[in-house]
């Protein structure tokens, strides 16, 4: 087998792991009240890549972790993920009618039901980290409440989409981008790789800080990259509104640096990343063959 089909091997036997765990842990559709319920599970299953949890799965290989710990931490990334795009797509914040190919949430359901599709699946997530045993030691297990609530919150996710709305027809310098999207994006893909340390053998600090920042650098260029695929990509093939970046006159990579120097950063992003897995030896082989993947993507 070569090793591009061994990678696609391990990516969609993860793939399907989280899918099967994020069928089990949501709510069954004929639970009431059925229709959130039902909101719920369309909103989350049957689409997207699955990037966060796989970068789980693979820091946890690399941790020596149990997969099914790495999979309900995975799943509860996911959980916080989902949640961020039904509230991203409400008409009070990007107004999207397309997600995976699919209406958005809240034109399959409604507004109202969208927004607590995603305050009930954000506490959910936390419901996952807290119920299961997926840590050796309560301390860490903490710790890990700690940092899933911190890449969500104003610090993360949220603060970073609140930097995002802030800046629509404004122009940002790359700096002033980069922070936004270690926040926006960064965040979450970041304590996604670090969840997955965490449910396996204890890294030393300075291993732990390597994880780290080869994770920042890859939150970073999975934004980079969906900047040029935005502008250069079709609806068809990413499955959501193609252009709309420019059409809401919001600050991107590709209208600061132009979409040739978009690539090359990201690749400058790529090679960081990398770097920052030295020492590793072959613990990190998905980890590398994930940031080859995020940045040489083509959806």
């Amino acid at each position: 087998m070569t090793p591009s089909a061994d990678f696609q091997s391990w990516v969609h036997a993860r793939q399907s792991c989280i899918e099967s765990t994020l069928q089990n842990v949501l709510p069954a559709p004929d639970i009431a009240p059925q229709r959130l319920h039902q909101a719920m599970r369309y909103a989350v299953l049957g689409g997207g890549k699955r990037v966060r949890p796989l970068l789980a799965f693979a820091a946890g290989e690399l941790a020596m972790a149990d997969t099914e710990r790495v999979a309900i931490a995975g799943a509860a990334v996911e959980l916080i993920h989902a949640y961020s795009l039904v509230h991203d797509d409400l008409p009070c914040m990007d107004d999207d009618v397309l997600r995976r190919g699919r209406p958005t949430c809240h034109v399959e359901y409604d507004e109202a039901t969208a927004l607590l599709v995603g305050d009930a699946l954000q506490s959910l997530a936390f419901q996952l980290i807290a119920e299961y045993r997926l840590a050796a030691d309560p301390a860490t297990q903490l710790e890990m409440v700690k940092l899933l609530a911190a890449a969500a919150g104003s610090r993360g996710m949220a603060g970073g989409q609140a930097i995002d709305l802030e800046a629509i027809g404004k122009a940002l310098s790359v700096p002033e981008l980069e922070f936004m999207h270690i926040h926006k994006t960064g965040a979450l893909i970041r304590a996604a790789a670090l969840l997955g340390v965490r449910c396996g053998n204890s890294l030393n600090e300075k291993e732990f800080a390597q994880i780290d920042h080869f994770a920042k650098c890859i939150g970073l260029a999975f934004q980079v990259v969906d900047d040029v695929l935005d502008a250069e990509a079709s609806t068809a093939t990413l499955g959501k509104t193609a252009g709309k970046d420019a059409q809401q006159n919001k600050p991107t990579y590709v209208s600061a640096l132009g979409v040739a120097e978009s690539k090359a950063f990201a690749e400058e992003l790529r090679q960081n990343a990398l770097k920052a897995l030295d020492g590793f030896g072959e613990r990190a082989l998905r980890l590398r063959q994930l940031a080859d993947f995020i940045v040489l993507r083509k959806f």
